[in-house]
């Protein structure tokens, strides 16, 4: 891939399209990638007085393991792997909000932008004299998309959050765990990445919408609602059924609740944190699973004699079932399986994923850039072709401040002076 850090001309379908982009954490930094993926001018905006969490998180390549938790007293802000990974294609600046120079600067940069995003607490940007009203002056046509937790209207608007408080509000922690369990939660911010997509599409529609001739808008994501969109099955329990969704008639962990499967989970397999997803429908897969495991004498209880029966005795089915798939790895229990015309597949980890899965490398999910700092690292790509148009990935992410000097001299006509002044007065 190109090494060549040197901003220019942008191909893909969202060229011409300038992105003032306030966006901080996954959410932020994930929603613009993609329209840098496709062409669009973002200019990331940073604080190098509070750098953003991606920059500090543990995931420094070659740096060995450490904790999510574990922040660096005087971390190298441009060793983020994170970081890296959500804002590759993106140019960088730094700018002091806190000063009036450095807002002036920001007013300058949404004068010539075509979309504004930021996801900080409610009432930040209002705090810096961004408010929609003022935005709209700076540049009449603008989108101006938001995003927090609750969206900026309604009797919550004005409280914080971030993904696992997201997850809870909206439901999403509550329905996840084994039956008779305390809820499991999710383990990340997983409405993060969520929420972050809706505000793309939701900027891709605004878009497509002023170029029909709408002109600009003001675009507001909440992360809670996104995730409310994921509950869709479990509402329609709830509101149909009448089931709540919670005690021992709803999370059914692995276990399908309909149409009825027996066996269905995810069983233990020969390695370390190594599994395999087994699935059954009926008594023609059923007795295919049989053959499959060599007909073992005690599938021939009752206790399996009938779909019903097996439903009814999952547990010692389950434990039946897992004795033979320890004997085995993951994939050699999915071969035999699948060979028999049992559906099974290996439980894949991120090392699978990356380095072995013949789907995702043949569809080339993976690609390398360069980076000064980093060196050469892998990305993810974008999950879909066109026969049309392509990603247009030109850059790892930028160096913190990496192009002050294109986007004042320029995108905003500063002379190499009045830039040299700012950086002394630490507005930039």
């Amino acid at each position: 891939m190109p090494s060549d850090r040197t901003p220019g001309a942008r191909s893909g379908p969202l060229q011409g399209i300038t992105v003032t982009d306030f966006g901080w954490m996954g959410v932020g930094s994930l929603a613009t990638r993609l329209l840098a993926d496709f062409g669009a001018r973002v200019i990331r905006i940073e604080d190098r007085n509070r750098l953003d969490m991606p920059r500090r998180l543990p995931f420094y390549k070659g740096a060995g393991l450490r904790s999510y938790g574990e922040e660096l007293a005087d971390p190298d802000p441009d060793m983020g792997g994170c970081f890296n990974n959500y804002n590759r294609n993106k140019l960088g600046i730094t700018v002091n909000m806190s000063m009036p120079e450095g807002r002036d600067i920001a007013e300058r940069l949404i004068s010539i932008s075509s979309v504004l995003t930021e996801n900080f607490a409610p009432g930040v940007m209002e705090k810096w004299g961004l408010s929609e009203a003022r935005v709209r002056e700076l540049s009449p046509d603008i989108i101006y998309a938001r995003m927090s937790g609750f969206g900026h209207s309604g009797p919550y608007a004005d409280y914080r959050s971030w993904g696992p408080v997201v997850q809870a509000v909206c439901g999403l922690s509550g329905i996840s765990g084994e039956p008779d369990r305390e809820p499991s939660g999710w383990g990340l911010s997983y409405m993060d990445n969520q929420a972050a997509y809706y505000n793309s599409v939701g900027i891709l529609m605004a878009i497509f919408a002023r170029n029909r001739g709408a002109g600009g808008c003001d675009l507001d994501v909440s992360a809670v609602e996104a995730g409310i969109e994921l509950l869709g099955p479990t509402l329609l329990d709830a509101g149909v059924n009448t089931r709540p969704a919670g005690g021992s008639t709803f999370r059914t962990g692995n276990r399908l609740d309909h149409p009825a499967a027996a066996p269905h989970g995810v069983y233990p397999s020969a390695g370390t944190d190594s599994w395999v997803a087994i699935a059954v429908f009926g008594d023609a897969e059923w007795t295919c699973l049989v053959d499959a495991l060599g007909r073992p004498a005690w599938a021939d209880s009752a206790e399996f004699a009938s779909e019903k029966a097996r439903l009814q005795h999952q547990d010692p089915l389950d434990a039946h079932l897992a004795e033979w798939t320890r004997g085995r790895t993951s994939h050699a229990a999915m071969e035999t399986l699948q060979a028999g015309g049992v559906r099974a597949s290996a439980v894949q980890t991120a090392e699978d994923i990356n380095e072995s899965d013949p789907q995702i490398a043949f569809r080339g999910t993976f690609f390398e850039l360069d980076h000064p700092v980093i060196g050469r690292a892998r990305f993810e790509g974008v999950p879909f072709t066109s026969s049309t148009f392509e990603p247009d990935n030109w850059r790892s992410g930028p160096l913190l401040g990496e192009d002050i000097d294109y986007v004042f001299e320029e995108l905003l006509g500063m002379s190499e002076s009045e830039i040299q002044d700012l950086r002394h007065r630490e507005v930039i």
